[in-house]
């Protein structure tokens, strides 16, 4: 494999990935609302209709039922389809097709069918999109067998893991960070870069709290770890990367050695991915508990349109810095 590295884009990142797995399999292709000439919403697709044609870059009608429809048969016939589905807010207009079609056809053939369905979508907060285009509502389709839920936090893990989805014989839906696609990072040079599905990354090595975090807070949690150090408090940075299957091992082991733990989501804190996480935690690593697990998420509340209000919905650096703070406070 490549050691060399340049420097792209968490868009680019998508781009390359889906180019070079088109080229190196023709059963690929790319469908979604104005992914060719338009290049999509965010123009991160930007490119592949002029090097693939209208053949394999197809637009769709505005129809998410449609779309997955349409993505669950031509995997059912060999193909391996790439479904964009513009906002991850519309996933739900699909869920039959995902839900009761994707997910379930291996398992009721007894392996008879397979379903290799990529479905690209994004989440995230920040853009003024308001209710019905902001929300982050990715635990809902970890909470289902049959689906593997990918949620990447940079764009050489977004290009390898879009990559193994492309790959993989089943149904995988990533998850990207919308206010993330002009995020850079360093990727390995050459088309042979592969993330493993289902393995957690540790972002930064520390030695006093685990912070878990997923996507954008990933980025939220580094940088708060630069500002505890300062402070004397050393900050273990896990990434899952993968929600289902979740790499629980890597997340106990961090917290066994650090002996406290924060889960950050953009997702609500109700019901979603820090309850799961944090009570994994506390099952499988209680005795080493120096204080209780701390949860981050998103407000129970419908996003604002208010630039004003909106950035009070989702977490941020000082909740974290505040959250570390109080696993000391709270016990002393």
């Amino acid at each position: 494999m490549s050691t060399s590295e340049r420097e792209i884009t968490f868009g680019e990142a998508v781009r390359e990935a889906i180019s070079e797995e088109m080229r190196r399999d023709e059963t690929v292709f790319f469908m979604g609302e104005d992914v060719a000439v338009a290049g999509g919403v965010f123009k991160v697709t930007a490119g592949l209709y002029e090097e693939f044609g209208s053949k394999r870059i197809r637009d769709t009608p505005i129809s998410e039922a449609g779309i997955m429809g349409v993505g669950v048969g031509a995997a059912l016939t060999g193909m391996r389809p790439v479904v964009e589905i513009m906002f991850g807010d519309f996933m739900t207009i699909a869920m039959d097709q995902v839900v009761n079609q994707a997910a379930k056809l291996c398992y009721m053939t007894g392996g008879q069918a397979r379903v290799p369905l990529t479905i690209r979508t994004t989440i995230g907060a920040g853009r003024s999109s308001a209710a019905q285009h902001s929300q982050s509502l990715h635990a809902w389709m970890a909470h289902i067998p049959g689906v593997k839920v990918l949620i990447p936090s940079t764009p050489a893990d977004l290009k390898g893991m879009l990559k193994s989805a492309i790959r993989d014989d089943n149904p995988v839906i990533i998850y990207e960070d919308k206010m993330m696609y002009s995020l850079k990072g360093m990727v390995p040079e050459g088309d042979d870069h592969l993330v493993p599905i289902g393995k957690a990354d540790i972002k930064r090595e520390g030695t006093d709290v685990t912070i878990v975090a997923t996507s954008s807070m990933v980025q939220l949690a580094l940088s708060a770890a630069d500002t505890l150090e300062q402070e004397g408090i050393s900050v273990e940075v896990v990434d899952p990367r993968t929600l289902s299957p979740l790499d629980t091992d890597t997340i106990l082991q961090s917290v066994r050695k650090t002996s406290r733990a924060i889960v950050i989501d953009e997702g609500y804190r109700s019901y979603g991915v820090t309850g799961e996480i944090a009570s994994l935690i506390a099952d499988e690593a209680f005795d080493y508990l120096d204080a209780p697990v701390k949860r981050l998420g998103a407000m129970d509340v419908p996003v604002p349109f208010s630039p004003s209000l909106e950035p009070s919905t989702i977490p941020n650096e000082a909740a974290i810095i505040s959250a570390v703070h109080s696993m000391y406070r709270d016990v002393a």
